[in-house]
């Protein structure tokens, strides 16, 4: 896209892209990355859509931010905490890799301590906060060679503590999760929405449970990520909550598991709120389903007028009457929920490795509208990138090594 690159440009590009493929009546979400220029073009765009009235709830669902964007960040702030801690095993594996002599002496060391030469090191990368996660996970098989190298090269300053092994230990295990959950919700692959809301409750429950660790350093990096997780993730995304419900695995009996963990006076209201627009939601659909069916029989299905007809009086009758359908038809969609909702659960065991498309597929006669519903909000994009970026804080730059390549290998890099 040429510039200017401005929110109302990149608003109007989108909505005219909307367009061109046929689909700006057919938006239900937009899945953007944590910057304040989707922020702002995501207001403008949806005003757009707004005026055709294409968007479902007024447009309540239609923001929804990448969760492994709001992940890095919520990492990123505890590295910080930490960077002290992990200085000495960052400095003894860059010491290492910085030259092949180096290397060579402590493979030596590797063979003498009999440790598994095949692990290999990995070097600590700013830009992505993995690094630090797999620097410390593979460090730390390696500290007896550390250990060992003190001894065999006298240049070598960098030998860790007891001490400062523990604490690497320690956050390893605490980083293991959240380099688990950014690798199950990024790829190629992108997972439907009933994985949301259990990654996060997953990640505010670590953190609760660690805002008083007995370890400082540990306590001090959880408190921060605490902060950014509240900052973006207090309340929990109503609409991506709403893929839970739509699992038959969990349904709201899980919302209400999780809400009670986390903090049991506010779980019955959590849960209110999720259902209310859970119903409200269904209601839409139900009536736009009842819509197109009846404007599709009143054009298949008229009668043929023979001769003169008298045209029909007391047309308000009939209005009244209209109504009184509607209404009928919107009390018949909300029992089919709670039809869904009353049935027994999957066992989860059983049905590990269910697809829930397929499920609500197979499932359409029985549940016609619920499942078009199912559809949408399940098929709503968690994130915006695949995992190899996902760790990255860097972004699309080009590097000064890259930034005077001809135009068409810049183009191939990309």
């Amino acid at each position: 896209m040429p510039p200017p690159h401005t929110r109302v440009e990149l608003a109007a590009t989108v909505f005219d892209c909307l367009k061109e493929w046929g689909i700006d009546r057919k938006v239900f979400s937009l899945t953007l990355g944590n910057v304040s220029a989707n922020d702002n073009m995501q207001g403008i765009l949806k005003g757009h859509l707004h005026l055709q009235s294409s968007l479902i709830s007024d447009g309540e669902f239609f923001h929804v931010r990448c969760c492994a964007h709001i992940l890095n960040l919520i990492v990123q702030e505890g590295l910080k905490a930490v960077n002290e801690a992990l200085f000495k095993i960052k400095e003894s594996v860059k010491y290492v890799k910085a030259s092949d002599g180096r290397m060579k002496k402590f493979q030596e060391c590797v063979q003498h301590v009999g440790i598994d030469a095949g692990i290999g090191l990995h070097l600590n990368v700013s830009t992505r906060w993995n690094s630090t996660y797999l620097m410390l996970e593979s460090a730390i098989k390696y500290q007896k060679a550390f250990a060992s190298l003190q001894f065999v090269d006298r240049t070598y300053k960098y030998n860790p503590s007891d001490e400062e092994w523990r604490r690497a230990m320690i956050i390893c295990e605490f980083l293991e999760p959240f380099y688990e959950t950014t690798n199950l919700i990024s790829g190629s692959s992108y997972p439907t929405s009933n994985l949301y809301f259990m990654q996060v409750w997953k990640i505010e429950s670590i953190l609760n449970e660690n805002l008083h660790n007995e370890d400082e350093v540990i306590k001090n990096m959880c408190q921060r990520m605490k902060m950014k997780f509240d900052k973006y993730w207090k309340d929990y995304s109503v609409v991506l909550a709403f893929g839970v419900v739509l699992d038959p695995r969990m349904k709201l009996d899980f919302l209400r598991f999780c809400y009670s963990k986390i903090d049991t006076s506010t779980c019955d209201e959590k849960l209110e709120n999720v259902k209310t627009k859970l119903y409200e939601l269904f209601e839409q659909y139900a009536r736009s389903t009842c819509a197109s069916s009846t404007s599709s029989r009143s054009t298949s299905n008229l009668p043929k007028q023979v001769g003169g007809g008298t045209k029909l009086k007391g047309s308000k009758i009939f209005s009244e009457f209209k109504m009184f359908q509607n209404e009928t038809i919107f009390i018949a969609g909300k029992f089919e929920l709670d039809v869904y909702l009353d049935e027994a659960k999957l066992d989860y065991e059983v049905f590990e490795d269910l697809n829930v498309l397929n499920y609500w597929k197979d499932n359409a006669k029985h549940f016609p509208d619920l499942s078009i519903m199912a559809r949408d909000v399940l098929s709503i994009s968690i994130t915006t990138i695949a995992s190899e970026s996902a760790f990255s804080i860097g972004g699309y730059v080009l590097t000064k090594f890259r930034s005077s390549l001809h135009h068409e290998n810049v183009q191939k890099l990309v």
